[in-house]
């Protein structure tokens, strides 16, 4: 790693904060496993960010719908524009991975939006809506879609997308001129599991969704055959200890840069798990599940060399920071907690600059 610096970027939420500041840029002290405040960022309850697959843009969920940023040489942020999503305010964002859409999921109004991006990064006009219907087991969250997560398998050919009010994630395949989406299969989990989130192995064989109220990561081998997309679940894990809190419900799913290893985190119980992944089978196995000395750890990471782990711990208004001893299943507390109102996403990224 030597000389490779890093910045992270971690966005919050403004609402009832008085903090117009939704996104923080951090140069990040790989050494220490520290960061140290860089820059703020005017946007309101910034609830998720995604870097462009070519990692010349930022793309933030904001009340208004999508904004877009350049990545400066430095790692600070240029503000590009802004999109209308035409719906509620977003809780999810990517894009795919020829960086000529983007993806937003509604949580409140259940409804998936597809945007073009323009040339120079700009947030382009929608291709696609879809509203979810349905109802679900009736129960306080789950009556209704949630749609929680879209993301695009690997192959850049199919958008699969979290609904955790309804506990299945559709499968789109997506037309790359049209920017328009056709339903193609959909992955069913248990009752009252909720999928909140998902991602991919690096060859893009293997699916993992974490789920909210189950507290745990089903894996699904993906291949595609015809034309058509097939995903056979092969394992499901804790992302909890056999002794912890009642009342948990799962929240992060963050790979590591190397793809090595897989990180989760659990709300009430107020832990972080790490597992390593087999990089032939698609397998977990559970390295640790620890305390995070934080109240709702809405995102954890690794950093870039897997040698600190940082946590966003939401209700507290907290970043605690940890060293990692992944052989030994280990995180030990590194330094006092920063001080970030309502922290919920946070995303390392290598810069050139100085």
């Amino acid at each position: 790693m030597g000389q490779d610096k890093y910045v992270a970027y971690v966005s919050a939420y403004t609402t009832g904060d008085r903090s117009e500041q939704g996104i923080t840029v951090y140069d990040v002290d790989m050494q220490k496993g520290r960061f140290t405040e860089k820059e703020k960022i005017k946007i309101t309850n910034s609830s998720y960010v995604t870097i462009s697959h070519n990692k010349r843009y930022l793309y933030s969920i904001t009340d208004f719908g999508v904004e877009s940023y350049r990545i400066k040489e430095d790692g600070g942020l240029q503000v590009i524009n802004m999109g209308s999503i035409n719906g509620m305010r977003g809780c999810y964002v990517s894009t795919d991975y020829e960086d000529k859409y983007i993806f937003v999921a509604g949580y409140h109004d259940g409804k998936l939006t597809v945007l073009r991006i323009n040339d120079d990064g700009s947030v382009g006009e929608i291709t696609e809506e879809i509203y979810y219907k349905g109802l679900g087991i009736v129960a306080e969250r789950n009556f209704r879609p949630h749609i929680s997560c879209a993301k695009m398998t690997r192959d850049n050919h199919y958008l699969c997308v979290a609904d955790l009010g309804m506990d299945h994630t559709n499968v789109y395949r997506l037309d790359h001129v049209s920017g328009k989406l056709k339903l193609v299969d959909v992955i069913r989990s248990d009752l009252e599991s909720a999928p909140r989130h998902l991602k991919f192995s690096k060859d893009g064989k293997f699916l993992y969704i974490v789920h909210e109220l189950k507290n745990c990561i089903d894996v699904y081998t993906y291949k595609e055959e015809k034309d058509n997309p097939f995903f056979e679940k092969i394992q499901s894990i804790s992302t909890l200890n056999n002794y912890h809190a009642g009342g948990s419900t799962a929240s992060a799913l963050n790979l590591s840069d190397d793809f090595r290893y897989l990180c989760s985190s659990n709300a009430g119980d107020n832990s972080a798990a790490i597992y390593k992944i087999d990089e032939k089978t698609g397998l977990l196995t559970k390295l640790l599940c620890l305390p995070v000395s934080g109240e709702y750890p809405k995102d954890v990471a690794l950093f870039p060399d897997n040698k600190h782990l940082v946590s966003l711990n939401q209700d507290s208004g907290t970043l605690t920071f940890f060293t990692t001893d992944l052989e030994k299943g280990l995180l030990v507390m590194n330094g006092p907690e920063m001080k970030v109102a309502q922290p919920n996403c946070v995303i390392f990224h290598k810069v050139s600059g100085k």
